[in-house]
């Protein structure tokens, strides 16, 4: 069994699907019900017992700030390519962390911190099963949870991969050896393109089922639009 000792935090980007709100505040800084969305996430991780914290930030960066006087052991890493290059120089930024990590976005919204429970067997991704057709990256698993495929344009039935993802340490490392080889000569692609096709045979992952309703992810202002309302019908 393994447990995770730290967290990286992707949070440089410009969040140009939700624009004209991402003009002035980063888009993991926008609030629901009060709370900026990736303080769910510290509170989750801290809730866990994972109180090493790695923010890596970009895009307005000073507003991040005061998250490292709020919350002890969090600490700011500045991606200074988020304009221009794809996720995976946010986490070349991070390589030196990912080693019993949990590695996950910030601008989604924790609903259940039981998911981010610290202990775990395999690497992998935080999955929910679903049925319906949809866009997102699906994985499909054997019988023991193995992941054997994984489509990016989505498909039907099978696992959908959430940004919330566990490393063991020799995951960690291998991740971070592969991100010094390919980066920045790769540098338009997704960090997660390493482990699920570019490197996909040097790792073994293994899916770690959620339930509907645990994490919301919020890709566009639609998306932010119908999670702040929820809030506020459930307020009621």
């Amino acid at each position: 069994m393994h447990r995770a000792e730290r967290a990286v935090i992707m949070a440089a980007g410009v969040g140009d699907r939700l624009k004209p709100l991402t003009d002035n505040i980063p888009k993991p800084l926008l609030r629901v019900g009060g709370t900026p969305m990736i303080e769910t996430m510290i509170q989750g991780f801290l809730h866990n017992g994972i109180c090493e914290i790695y923010i890596v930030v970009g895009h307005l960066k000073e507003y991040f700030e005061y998250l490292s006087t709020k919350y002890k052991n969090v600490h700011l890493l500045e991606n200074q390519n988020y304009a221009v290059h794809n996720n995976i120089s946010s986490l070349y930024v991070a390589r030196n962390f990912l080693e019993c990590a949990v590695i996950c976005d910030g601008d989604q919204i924790l609903h259940n911190p039981r998911i981010l429970h610290p202990f775990f067997e395999y690497s992998g991704y935080a999955s929910l099963w679903v049925d319906e057709v949809h866009g997102e990256w699906l994985q499909q698993v054997d019988d023991d949870g193995f992941v054997i495929d994984c489509n990016r344009l989505g498909g039907k039935a099978g696992w959908q991969l959430f940004s919330v993802s566990f490393w063991t340490a020799a995951d960690g490392a291998r991740l971070k050896r592969h991100l010094e080889e390919l980066y920045p000569r790769h540098n338009q692609c997704y960090w997660d393109d390493i482990p699920m096709f570019i490197k996909n045979r040097e790792y073994r992952l293994k899916i770690r089922p959620i339930q509907n309703g645990d994490i919301t992810e919020v890709d566009t202002l639609h998306e932010y639009e119908i999670a702040a309302n929820k809030y506020e019908e459930g307020q009621k």
